[in-house]
């Protein structure tokens, strides 16, 4: 039986991209990963480990939680 997720989460990113004029691909080289990493995360289709999260909050100067909004899923009972 498969596990159902309890939460979500909801990428602000590109908010932040925008703010600071800094491509997909400029943020990619700043925190070493692909330029297809950072726009699966932008379209909430790709987990960030903790440590890019951590990385790409430092680079914006702004909280984990300022980036990516996390969601609890509700439960059909």
């Amino acid at each position: 039986m498969a596990k159902s997720k309890l939460s979500s989460f909801e990428s602000t990113i590109h908010v932040q991209r925008a703010i600071h004029r800094m491509t997909q691909q400029e943020l990619a080289d700043k925190v070493g990963v692909s330029r297809q990493t950072i726009m699966q995360l932008e379209k909430n289709k790709y987990n960030p480990s903790l440590l890019l999260a951590h990385d790409i909050a430092s680079l914006f100067d702004v909280p984990i939680e300022e980036l990516f909004i996390f969601k609890k899923i509700e439960e059909d009972r």
